[in-house]
């Protein structure tokens, strides 16, 4: 039996609202559980050529890199370095050097990170489920290595497929031509 701290008769609303709390409660904390589990077996489904350990990447990566990267973490809109970068060229991972994406098709979208409307070529991305945050995002990572870059949206312009590559200045490094 549930106790309720009033019954219908005292207040109906009361009643409502605490059994409403009382479902978001019990679904939320279930939803956490399966979202959790979703994303370790996502990520434990793929395998990636280049793999090192933390330490490893600690040498090889800066440590905004490191924690964009490894940590998967998203730097500041608007303040990181290939946001306004208009010059041409391509920009590779921060990781490996691979090519990744072409000034070519990168555009401004607004959202204060450098955006893209494809990669480079096929197969230098890989992209799959994030439910981190509390939200469910499609996270674009390195094919090679499985490292963090960024996320794709649908609402990029429409003529060029209508993807948006959002991606993390310090994931990236840029080659100009």
């Amino acid at each position: 039996m549930i106790y309720l701290p009033c019954t219908i008769k005292d207040n109906p609303m009361k009643v409502i609202l605490s059994v409403a709390m009382l479902v978001f409660l019990i679904t939320s904390s279930s939803c956490g559980q399966n979202k959790a589990k979703t994303k370790q077996e996502n990520t434990k489904a793929l395998s990636f050529p280049i793999q090192k350990s933390e330490a490893e990447w600690r040498k090889i990566l800066s440590p905004i890199s490191f924690e964009i990267m490894v940590k998967r973490g998203t730097e500041p809109p608007f303040k990181n370095p290939y946001n306004n970068n208009h010059q041409k060229g391509i920009y590779v991972s921060a990781a490996t050097g691979e090519p990744l994406f072409s000034s070519e098709d990168k555009y401004e979208s607004g959202s204060g990170w450098p955006s893209f409307t494809k990669a480079i070529k096929a197969g230098v991305i890989t992209v799959v489920t994030d439910d981190s945050h509390g939200m469910i995002r499609d996270e674009v990572i390195e094919t090679k290595t499985g490292l963090h870059l960024g996320h794709v949206f649908d609402d990029g312009p429409k003529d060029k497929g209508g993807k948006r590559y959002c991606m993390n200045s310090a994931a990236l490094k840029f080659i100009k031509k």
